[in-house]
């Protein structure tokens, strides 16, 4: 039942959102350039690597010594405008059609953290990542990493479709009072580099 409410309701939504996502497109590419589409190996189910999709919200700039400036200096102002109407999002959709995502479940991070998780916060990967999930509507990105683990968990022990409805519906009403977007001064959140001691 999740996976054809996956497949139902990305499907819908792409077809939907064509134009507007069309619109995001040349909105990128002309005030960020190319390419369109952020494109990074993340872990999903089991940990195993997929290619997540995103719209591009960042520039590429460097220092003089030609290392990326941080997350918060290349991110511009139109970046920071589909990310908190979390429209850099919607390719995500493409992810979900293939079966690398589901709508909902623990957001997927970055490859390096799997390393740095306890036995208990790597059980985030035993379902598939979401696009949305039980800590994006119980705080985003305004809460610790500690506590969004925590919720990751409590989704993967507690999962249900009558849950996947709950939390869609919430997702909406976060998006739209753009609840959670980041951590004081940071692009979103600092780097997750382990238990705290």
């Amino acid at each position: 039942m999740k996976r054809l409410l996956d497949l139902s309701i990305a499907s819908a939504v792409l077809v939907l959102l064509a134009l507007p996502l069309a619109i995001v497109a040349v909105a990128v590419r002309v005030t960020l350039g190319r390419p369109v589409l952020f494109r990074q190996r993340r872990p999903g189910l089991r940990g195993e690597p997929f290619e997540l999709l995103k719209f591009r919200t960042m520039v590429d700039l460097t220092d003089a010594r030609g290392h990326a400036l941080s997350d918060a200096e290349r991110l511009t102002a139109f970046g920071r405008f589909l990310r908190a109407t979390s429209l850099d999002e919607l390719p995500e959709l493409l992810n979900v059609i293939r079966g690398d995502m589901s709508l909902v479940g623990p957001r997927p991070l970055l490859m390096q953290y799997l390393d740095r998780y306890t036995a208990e916060q790597a059980r985030r990967h035993e379902v598939r990542p979401g696009v949305t999930g039980w800590a994006q509507v119980n705080g985003r990105n305004a809460i610790s990493w500690e506590e969004r683990f925590a919720l990751d968990v409590w989704y993967v022990d507690h999962r249900s479709l009558w849950l996947d409805l709950k939390i869609l519906a919430l997702t909406a009403a976060t998006v739209l009072r753009r609840d959670g977007v980041n951590q004081p001064g940071h692009a979103t959140m600092p780097e997750y580099m382990g238990p705290r001691p």
